[in-house]
């Protein structure tokens, strides 16, 4: 494809994800799909699913989780939400809803039903991010270790097709207290990745 075709059937593509309704019956909200992709970017975060400050804004990672993962990444906001830098794909693309124990697991229909298509629309990716449990199962299959705190640990294992990670939730401040490798190797290593790539891209 050219650029303008690229250009095209990604429009195309995210705008049928915005539109769809495959798991409208077990969501607390109508459905509204949040995600951000661009046939040109670089960096793809695979996430969990937007919580409900995120579904009312539309706006991926607009929160405190969000706030932690730039930091991670060592970017500021508006590099973040340029599609031409980072992609933003949730495992769900709707906010679940909550139980007793917090959010509910994203909602399964999703990835199966977009991914495929979104990933084979972006083919300039050069760095994967699977954030938490739900996106490293997926993705890494029989290949992930029995903890997540195990799989972070071994990043190097699934380097380069993937770099996975905790989620950056406020609630994981005391898991980072208490693997303080995740801040002074893997965060180093993940800040000097993205900065190569993003001074490719410019």
């Amino acid at each position: 494809m050219s650029g303008e075709e690229d250009l095209y059937h990604m429009d195309n593509l995210l705008a049928a994800v915005r539109k769809c309704t495959a798991c409208r019956d077990f969501l607390p909200n109508e459905p509204k799909p949040v995600i951000q992709a661009g046939s040109q970017s670089k960096i793809l975060v695979i996430g969990q699913a937007p919580g409900q400050k995120v579904q009312d804004s539309g706006i991926p990672w607009d929160d405190a989780s969000g706030n932690n993962l730039r930091a991670w990444l060592g970017v500021d906001r508006l590099t973040f939400y340029d599609e031409t830098a980072f992609a933003l794909v949730p495992m769900g693309f709707c906010y679940p809803g909550t139980g007793k124990s917090g959010d509910y697991p994203p909602r399964p229909e999703c990835a199966p039903l977009w991914h495929q298509q979104i990933l084979q629309a972006m083919p300039d990716i050069e760095l994967t991010l699977l954030i938490g449990n739900y996106a490293q199962k997926y993705y890494l299959k029989n290949h992930i270790q029995k903890t997540l705190t195990d799989t972070v640990k071994n990043y190097r294992d699934y380097w380069p097709d993937y770099f996975p990670l905790p989620h950056p939730s406020p609630r994981n401040n005391i898991w980072q207290k208490k693997n303080s490798w995740f801040r002074e190797e893997v965060i180093p290593m993940l800040q000097e990745n993205v900065k190569l790539i993003l001074a490719d891209q410019k």
